[in-house]
């Protein structure tokens, strides 16, 4: 690859690795990767901080994977490559180079990405991801079935082949940074939406994003 589309990439993984929950836990004196879960994500915000401030968490982390693919399209960037900027937003937000490459589960990241990849298909998936939350209370089961149906989506609608490579491995990424919340599933023992959080840190909950 030229050295254009390495910076194009890495330009897109450091937007995407910005630790938006991180910082605004910092703001509250908090070490949001000593409390809950670890994850930056708006889950673990939620039980440690309240409402406000996950809404924001989760606003800004699907805000930085949209605006990755927004500004890409802006300079004329289609096709794999643009599904190269979606990916790395993502991998920055799981993986951030500020937080010694650790992150969230990428889910609101992915799927700002996918709402300027594909408004269409992320508007369908979304319920079905919300719908699934709210009837189960497991943020990771609607994690999960919302990236699968995107998967189901961008085939049923006919998308190009790039485009459902894109939304499949970012739908395998939100599977394995969810592979311990699987087992807990099965286990029956993982953490539902709402559930109080115990004062040490635990490994049990599933951010949003």
């Amino acid at each position: 690859m030229e050295w254009t589309t390495w910076l194009i990439l890495l330009l897109a993984y450091l937007f995407g690795a910005i630790p938006a929950g991180a910082w605004v836990a910092r703001y509250y004196g908090v070490d949001i990767q000593k409390v809950g879960s670890g994850n930056t994500g708006a889950t673990n915000i939620l039980r440690t901080l309240g409402a406000g401030p996950a809404v924001l968490v989760a606003a800004f982390d699907v805000f930085k994977g949209g605006i990755a693919v927004l500004l890409a399209r802006l300079f004329g960037i289609e096709g794999l490559l643009l599904g190269g900027v979606a990916l790395a937003a993502v991998l920055g937000h799981n993986y951030s180079v500020f937080l010694r490459f650790t992150g969230g589960k990428g889910v609101a990241t992915s799927f700002g990405t996918l709402l300027f990849l594909d408004p269409l298909a992320a508007l369908l998936a979304f319920p079905v991801g919300i719908l699934t939350m709210w009837l189960t209370r497991f943020v990771s089961a609607g994690s999960m079935i919302g990236g699968l149906t995107a998967v189901i989506i961008t085939l049923v609608l006919g998308r190009p082949i790039w485009e459902i490579l894109t939304v499949l491995v970012l739908a395998g990424l939100i599977f394995w940074t969810h592979r311990e919340n699987i087992q807990r599933l099965q286990a029956g023992n993982e953490r539902r939406l709402g559930d109080k959080l115990p004062s040490e840190r635990v490994d049990e909950e599933t951010p949003v994003t």
